[in-house]
């Protein structure tokens, strides 16, 4: 299984938070808060529409709301695959950083 990138380890991790708040513009601004970096929506649909083509999302449209102007929201999902992917990534970092010493503030 291919490694997730950085930005789409972030976005799974944000959709996993958001649960049924799960759509771009909450996703986008959960990384951006987190991140201190300002992430355009771009930065954002491109890598959702690639984890959903290698089936690690599914999504579904909601109801239109009049807060929305009668628009849909498409809320994301992971998948088992997506799940498994990001359980991956996370042993991966974990392993590499097991042995980084000196370098972390709490490892002086």
């Amino acid at each position: 299984m291919k490694l997730l990138t950085r930005a789409e380890e972030l976005i799974l991790i944000s959709i996993w938070q958001l649960k049924e708040e799960a759509y771009c513009i909450p996703i986008r601004d959960r990384i951006s808060q987190l991140s201190g970096e300002e992430w355009s929506l771009g930065s954002i649909y491109m890598p959702l529409d690639r984890l959903s083509k290698r089936d690690l999302l599914s999504s579904y449209l909601t109801e239109s709301t009049p807060e929305r102007g009668g628009r849909h929201k498409r809320i994301y999902e992971l998948t088992e695959e997506g799940k498994i992917a990001l359980r991956k990534v996370w042993e991966v970092q974990n392993e590499m950083w097991k042995d980084v010493t000196g370098l972390l503030p709490e490892q002086k």
